[in-house]
């Protein structure tokens, strides 16, 4: 049976989640006053606030009511892998939002902006908390070093989604190809992390020589994105000169630089992958 405990709410963490789920309320709620945009990083934006939220909302209620103790998956390492997910989404929402949506005028955009930097900031907080872990505790794979890097390809596959429109890939197989890299490699490495949440990871063979082929096969298909959308997308393609905020070329841009990221990462998770099972675990 299920017991209140009111030290998940008075603990630092506690008190951490408090303030995350205030702070994405506030931003949310001054961004909806203001209006609905078409944009897609206006959804974005939105989803990063209400996602949070909720899912704050929810991690605070399941710890206090204990039901969280119950759950048939690694309920501390869920809950961290959360905390950095929702860093990053602050982060850049953060940065996208007083980019397209501000002005000198515009004051209740400002204030959203300035509180969701507020949320980065809390939960940046939460993960340094949960990330300095007491002695001797042990730490799930999302809160290790290859877990971290599984949530920020998959950050970045979001951010590369948000950014695709479907008139900039119609009718060219070589832009088609790096949309279906994007959306094999999200698709896989979604998979991977479930899969490691649910501790379905015994399988006849190893799973992390398994893990270790996908990241060497993602990392050479995000080369090939690297250099074919760029290639095509700004051949003979000059930036218009008309071209404000929210432009259909910048997003080109966007989409490319996220390739580039996400390529260096699949290329550093590779390696590290690779020190540790074939290196690391032999000593």
């Amino acid at each position: 049976m299920a017991h209140l405990n009111l030290w998940s709410l008075t603990q630092p963490v506690g008190i951490i989640r408090i303030l995350a789920a205030i702070l994405t309320c506030i931003c949310f709620s001054l961004v909806a006053t203001v209006g609905y945009s078409s944009s897609p990083y206006w959804a974005w934006c939105m989803f990063t606030w209400v996602f949070c939220f909720f899912f704050t909302l929810l991690i605070l209620i399941l710890e206090f009511t204990t039901v969280s103790a119950k759950l048939p998956f690694a309920w501390d390492d869920s809950t961290a892998a959360f905390a950095i997910l929702a860093s990053l989404m602050c982060l850049a929402t953060s940065i996208i939002y007083p980019t397209f949506f501000t002005c000198n005028t515009c004051h209740r955009e400002i204030g959203a902006s300035v509180i969701s930097w507020l949320c980065f900031g809390v939960y940046a907080g939460e993960v340094a908390l949960t990330r300095l872990r007491p002695s001797g505790q042990n730490s799930g794979f999302l809160s290790t070093l290859p877990g971290i890097m599984k949530i920020l390809e998959t950050f970045l596959a979001c951010l590369i989604f948000m950014s695709l429109e479907r008139q900039q890939y119609v009718g060219s197989p070589g832009l088609q190809w790096c949309v279906a890299v994007y959306s094999l490699c999200f698709i896989f490495c979604i998979i991977i992390i479930l899969l490691t949440i649910g501790q379905l990871t015994s399988i006849p063979f190893s799973f992390d020589k398994l893990v270790i082929v996908y990241n060497i096969l993602a990392a050479v298909m995000y080369s090939t994105a690297m250099v074919i959308w760029p290639l095509y997308s700004f051949s003979n393609n000059k930036r218009p000169n008309n071209c404000g905020h929210l432009c259909p070329w910048d997003k080109l841009v966007m989409v490319t630089f996220m390739t580039i990221f996400n390529f260096i990462v699949y290329t550093l998770d590779s390696v590290y992958s690779i020190h540790l099972v074939f290196f690391v675990s032999n000593q």
